[in-house]
């Protein structure tokens, strides 16, 4: 079988991409143990410690989590000279991190993180820091250092701040004036109130708290709410996108000309949310820097967060994970077409619900399928388990489209959309809109294409969301035919 561009990217082009990390480097500690009893000397839980680990936290969870894609990672930041240093240096050695950036302060604490976890839950976190920001040789050290990176040949930049000190508003524009000087996308994962040190970036990528925080009120989790809180720091501040990270509801990303992306999290079991979002920030800048759409790097993102909060501690996501998760969404075998009736294929929808599966519904006339197609539900079928494609009839499409069209016959349009692997069942119907197809299947989610707002597409009463997904640019039916007619018109053809 041909691979397809996922495969691709997560079989050829994850192992070749040369990332640098720059940040608050931490030191991740945990204490495992059992509670069985109360102390005698206060009212508090007594955790026989059973056994200890240490893993890279902070800006060097980021680096980790590349690490573990199989990413060429480079490093940067500030550390202590003292014993967890040392640990520090171990564990990148062991993950395979160039620690080259690494600006070494006498007398400092590197910080480290400490949690102690009593049956798989966390007990309480005891913080090891000294915050105080870099001196000025300090960020010049470090700059010389990425000029270096860049010259030898970057793909992307990842700034993890965790406001210890490290990125200062001098040395994270210098970093972001350097990548945009070179055309290296970057992303920031930013703390406080005020962003202006992040202008220029690629990509914001804040939780719903600090999102809230840079706004200075309370934002709901809600998807309009969002959108109108993006637009608002769109603004005040020059970055290209604002990714927001949900929780439970996802991430949506908001760019400066108001195209909207959003994708649900994916459906799993929380065990700890720790590192979850560097998790989010590596997987999505690898895949942006593996020239991926922004949807297709959300999938990305969201299915590998949607392993790490299933592990307790501070986990990186590894490739080969994300591989058999990619494989398990392929369809097992392909079937030929049959034609179905609506109430059909509303019962097949019924049977799919009541197994937990996710349905989602597109629908368009798909006259000479073409790869704007094919990669537009590729799209959509991965919002689910399931996608059902609405076929406009043929005496549909000539009211839409005019008497000249549709140029494939619907049988044969339907059998070519049932043959995409991303495809489950298409269903053909003769009204202009799919509204009434829609209130007989009810499936969970209705995607449209294009630049429309989720109130104003017609069905949505009908499904649970409303998903929009912008079409791939320089491809469309009507620009085929008319490149056809011309090729006629000047007899090549």
């Amino acid at each position: 079988m041909t691979e397809n561009y996922i495969d691709h990217f997560l079989n050829h082009v994850l192992p070749e991409l040369r990332i640098a990390v720059i940040g608050d480097i931490m030191v991740d500690r945990y204490v495992f143990g059992k509670v069985e009893r109360i102390s005698p000397e206060a009212p508090v839980p007594v955790n026989k410690v059973d056994h200890m680990t240490s893993v890279l936290g902070g800006a060097a969870n980021v680096a980790s989590n590349l690490a573990n894609l199989d990413c060429h990672v480079f490093l940067g930041g500030l550390i202590g000279d003292d014993e967890n240093a040392s640990l520090l240096h171990q564990l990148l050695e062991d993950a395979h991190i160039d620690g080259s950036g690494l600006v070494v302060r006498q007398d400092h604490a590197t910080t480290t993180k400490m949690r102690i976890l009593g049956a798989r839950q966390q007990m309480v976190r005891l913080d090891f820091e000294e915050v105080t920001p870099l001196a000025v040789t300090e960020e010049e050290q470090l700059m010389t250092w990425l000029y270096n990176c860049v010259a030898a040949g970057l793909d992307g930049i990842i700034l993890s701040d965790y406001k210890k000190g490290v990125l200062t508003d001098s040395l994270a524009q210098s970093i972001i004036k350097e990548a945009n000087r070179a055309g290296i996308p970057v992303l920031v994962d930013p703390k406080g109130s005020d962003w202006t040190k992040y202008n220029g970036a690629d990509f914001v990528t804040p939780n719903m708290k600090e999102l809230s925080d840079c706004l200075g009120r309370p934002v709901a989790n809600e998807g309009q709410a969002v959108v109108a809180a993006a637009e608002i720091l769109h603004e005040q501040y020059q970055f290209a996108h604002l990714m927001v990270t949900r929780s439970e509801k996802g991430i949506t990303v908001i760019g400066r000309d108001g195209k909207v992306w959003n994708n649900p999290a994916t459906a799993q079991e929380v065990f700890d949310v720790s590192g979850a979002g560097d998790t989010v920030a590596a997987a999505f800048l690898s895949a942006i820097a593996g020239h991926l759409s922004i949807r297709t790097s959300l999938q990305i993102a969201n299915a590998a967060a949607g392993i790490v909060v299933t592990k307790v501690g501070t986990y990186p996501i590894h490739r080969h994970e994300l591989l058999k998760l990619w494989q398990e969404w392929q369809p097992a075998h392909w079937h030929p077409y049959q034609p179905l009736s609506r109430e059909e294929a509303a019962e097949k929808i019924r049977q799919w619900q009541k197994k937990g599966d996710t349905v989602v519904f597109t629908n368009g006339c798909f006259d000479i399928l073409h790869r704007g197609h094919v990669l537009y539900l590729q799209q959509a079928a991965m919002l689910g388990q399931h996608l059902v494609v609405g076929l406009n009839s043929d005496a549909s499409v000539r009211r839409l489209k005019g008497e000249t069209r549709p140029l494939v016959k619907q049988e044969d349009r339907a059998i070519l959309l049932s043959a995409l692997a991303c495809v489950d069942e298409v269903v053909i119907f003769e009204e202009d809109t799919p509204k009434e197809l829609l209130q007989v299947l009810r499936p969970d989610i209705l995607v449209k294409g294009g630049d429309y707002k989720a109130d104003e597409v017609v069905g949505r009463e009908s499904v649970e969301r409303v998903e929009i997904i912008s079409f791939e640019d320089g491809y469309s039916t009507t620009g085929l035919i008319q490149k056809i007619a011309d090729l006629v018109k000047k007899g090549k053809l």
